[in-house]
């Protein structure tokens, strides 16, 4: 019998028990059942649970998504160390590798993020994270440009179900008022990855000639094959849904989902997602409107992502200085990013620091933009573009993400968020073109528009969810809906509140 089934017949005695909704973002779905819980398992308790969540779920997570966004990034290292010299890549036909990636990376979200819903989390996750390894090492060892696409292609197939299915997954174990710095942390891994890319690059890159390879193919050949390793181990440790924990007690995974329960409503684990439902969902114009929030953002970040190391070489580095100074902006970005977070959960809000962060980020996009003659200040200005885009991105996506309850509209409003998003990056990887250095200034007008795009759409975002709010507020008195009767609406909840 599932949790809501064994609280149904709770439903009229607990109906009274629902907050009033004056302050979004606290659990105000419904109450009681958790508290019943907690009286009858005193055994548990709640802050070690957690900690033991935290435990089995973060770090796996956040070392798969670094590989995975080490292995997406790491052709920006390998250019400086004679990629498009050896495969002899021509006006745009490096750009053109590039985009590749994003095609699949798009079309396959949202299936996989349905597959991974028939397929346990663990098995999915790794089985990718071993082709994406895999397909890296081979794109270590191409010869041409059709070699280097049709890798880059691959790449971006089995890698397209690994952001939304993490972040997916991450919102089924934590209530919204909790996860900020969980999925933070998670996302950081990307800041982690170029940093760390940008140091494994510089020593790699010594590896010049060793056995015959350049130093780029083995840029590609020893990160992949550390992919591969790793995955073997993830697949005994990638954590399942909360009702597939094999490491927690039956009384562990009810008080796990009696939270979230509380919190958000019944998932719908167990009902099949259909070509309908998903529809369903997009008949939601806040939903459209998240994907806009992330898509705003992606194309300044893969933008920066790609081409960070050839604007500090343009500045009058060498290739190994290079890559060493395109890691400190990355380890400013994870601290500024884990400290909104921290501060973002504590307030319980997102839209300020969603809209302040990618302000902070226009700030270093314009000062690029303009200056061309002090290389200092040019190179401050990273710091601010990437402390800001990467601190706001998972903000918009974790606000969107928990905002949805029930695993259909999260699995589908989730895998929609970053596919479509996404397409940002075919527009980033032709917004710095050769052609345009050393000054970029058509990329930094992209990245500029984006940003503005992203701050509307965050806007957007806020008006509707606050509308929402005041109108549920309103017609509350009005409602004749049992509990469990408007657990089973999720986020359409009448009494569930957004959390802004």
């Amino acid at each position: 019998m599932g949790l809501e089934d064994r609280h149904s017949a709770r439903s009229a005695s607990l109906k009274g028990d629902v907050t009033d909704g004056s302050e979004s973002g606290k659990d105000v779905v419904g109450s009681g059942i958790l508290d019943d819980y907690r009286a009858r398992l005193p055994q548990i308790d709640e802050a070690k649970l957690m900690r033991k969540v935290d435990f089995r779920v973060v770090p796996v997570l956040t070392i798969l998504y670094l590989l995975a966004f080490l292995d997406r990034v790491n052709i920006s290292n390998a250019a400086l160390f004679g990629l498009d010299t050896d495969l002899k890549l021509v006006g745009n036909q490096f750009n053109t590798a590039l985009v590749v990636f994003f095609v699949p990376y798009v079309l396959f979200e949202i299936p996989s993020n349905v597959l991974v819903k028939k397929f346990k989390p663990h098995v999915w996750l790794s089985l990718c994270m071993f082709l994406f390894g895999l397909v890296s090492v081979l794109q270590g060892l191409t010869q041409n440009l059709s070699g280097l696409v049709a890798t880059r292609f691959f790449l971006g197939l089995v890698e397209a179900g690994i952001f939304p299915a993490c972040f997916y997954l991450m919102s089924m174990w934590y209530k919204r008022s909790e996860s900020q710095k969980r999925f933070s942390f998670f996302f950081s891994s990307t800041t982690l990855a170029g940093g760390f890319g940008g140091l494994l690059a510089s020593a790699i890159g010594k590896m010049d000639g060793l056995r015959g390879f350049r130093g780029w193919r083995w840029v590609f050949i020893l990160e992949g094959v550390l992919t591969c390793v790793v995955s073997v181990i993830l697949y005994f440790t990638i954590p399942d849904f909360p009702e597939d924990a094999t490491w927690l007690s039956e009384d562990e995974k009810d008080f796990v989902k009696a939270r979230l329960y509380e919190d958000v409503g019944d998932s719908k684990r167990r009902e099949p997602l259909t070509m309908k439902i998903a529809m369903e969902t997009f008949k939601d114009y806040k939903i459209i409107a998240a994907g806009f929030m992330y898509f705003g953002l992606i194309v300044p970040a893969y933008g920066y992502a790609y081409f960070t190391p050839t604007i500090i070489q343009h500045l009058g580095h060498g290739s190994i200085q290079s890559q060493l100074l395109s890691v400190p902006q990355w380890a400013v970005a994870f601290v500024v990013a884990m400290v909104s977070a921290a501060a973002s959960d504590y307030l319980k809000h997102r839209f300020l620091f969603a809209v302040v962060l990618s302000l902070i980020s226009l700030v270093g996009f314009i000062i690029l933009r303009v200056v061309h003659d002090n290389t200092s200040l040019e190179y401050g200005a990273l710091f601010l573009a990437s402390m800001g885009m990467y601190s706001a991105m998972p903000i918009v996506i974790c606000w969107f993400n928990t905002n949805l309850a029930g695993h259909h509209r999260r699995a589908v409003g989730t895998a929609w968020q970053i596919g479509f998003g996404n397409i940002g990056g075919i527009i980033a990887t032709f917004s710095f073109l050769a052609k345009d250095a050393p000054k970029y200034i058509p990329g930094y007008d992209i990245c500029i528009a984006f940003l503005c795009v992203s701050i509307v759409a965050d806007v957007v975002y806020y008006l509707g969810v606050s509308s929402e709010n005041r109108k549920r507020a309103a017609r509350m008195e009005d409602d004749t809906l049992t509990l469990d009767e408007k657990k089973r609406m999720g986020d359409l909840n009448p009494d569930y509140r957004y959390l802004l």
